[in-house]
């Protein structure tokens, strides 16, 4: 008998670790955008890392306001957190109205890293192969043309908007509710060009069915070591980043904070993880929490400037 209790013993010992509450985290973007993408790259290393379940639960609409509102109303106890884009410190400027406050209702833990954009065009539609040439055509047919966003006041609808406005030309703009839709219509060649996060369109780069005109950075990148920058392209000093972070329900206790960033700095040193993010050609750099708090206050007011010279009008 005493292979059996060893047996029950041992499994009566395991079971507050097997029955951790799982940790959530909702996004606020489609599955297919940049930050589904990373959050789900690391997924296995976060569960290790905090010894549980890691959910990915992606609440989009609104562009992004749904999945935001529904995090700072759950409870601070380190279950249920956040991975966003820069679109959160944008907001603020771009819409009339939210139902929180960014970033007051929040816990900022860490800035995670940057991703790259890229702009890409369906070349059925735009025959442009690099920027003088989509300028060009832009210029000798005003108002033929038409751009993509994840939706009004995210972060491919400014970077579009910034590009435009340093090219001396205009589009008009499409919004969608997510990535997916955008890409997907895109591809179908109802929309003609726009901004995204490199990881969720190199497949399409790759076949053809997209291509791309430049990097919005003012560095190219790793992963697309062949699409020039902008900058290199003759917009001086042209340079908009993505960004992505980490954050929870405001209230969180100092020791759950440390728990998730301790968490987030173990995922992405594992192996495979860092692997990935090389491939898509995110960097990353993990700040501390107290530089997170403070890079988020800087940032709205840095957007809130880069909203204005543009002239996009709250919604």
């Amino acid at each position: 008998m005493k292979p059996l209790f060893a047996w029950l013993f041992a499994a009566l010992a395991a079971g507050p670790a097997l029955a951790q509450t799982p940790v959530r985290f909702i996004l606020p973007n489609a599955v297919g955008s940049g930050v589904d993408a990373i959050t789900r790259a690391a997924q296995p290393a976060l569960s290790k890392a905090l010894g549980a379940t890691i959910l990915v639960d992606n609440q989009t609409g609104a562009g992004g306001v749904i999945g935001l509102q529904a995090l700072a109303r759950s409870a601070p106890d380190g279950n249920t957190l956040s991975v966003v884009s820069n679109n959160v410190v944008i907001f603020p400027s771009v819409l009339k109205s939210l139902p929180f406050d960014m970033p007051g209702d929040f816990t900022p833990i860490a800035v995670v890293g940057s991703t790259p954009m890229v702009l890409v065009v369906n070349p059925a539609k735009l025959p442009a192969a690099n920027h003088k040439e989509l300028v060009a055509l832009l210029k000798d047919k005003p108002g033929t043309f038409n751009y993509a966003s994840g939706g009004n006041g995210t972060i491919l609808h400014l970077a579009t908007e910034l590009y435009l406005d340093a090219a001396g030309v205009k589009a008009k703009h499409i919004p969608f509710k997510g990535v997916g839709p955008m890409v997907t219509d895109l591809l179908g060649g109802q929309v003609d060009f726009g901004a995204l996060a490199l990881p969720s369109v190199q497949g399409h780069i790759a076949s053809g069915k997209l291509r791309p005109l430049g990097m919005l950075a003012s560095q190219r990148s790793a992963a697309a070591p062949g699409v020039p920058t902008f900058a290199e392209q003759g917009l001086a000093n042209f340079d908009v980043e993505a960004w992505f972070a980490v954050i929870g329900p405001k209230g969180m206790a100092p020791a759950a904070v440390k728990k998730v960033h301790d968490a987030l700095v173990a995922a992405f040193a594992d192996g495979a993880v860092k692997d990935t993010m090389a491939k898509m050609g995110n960097t990353i750099r993990i700040s501390t929490t107290e530089q997170a708090q403070a890079a988020f206050r800087s940032e709205l007011a840095k957007y809130a400037a880069m909203v204005k010279k543009v002239g996009l009008e709250p919604q």
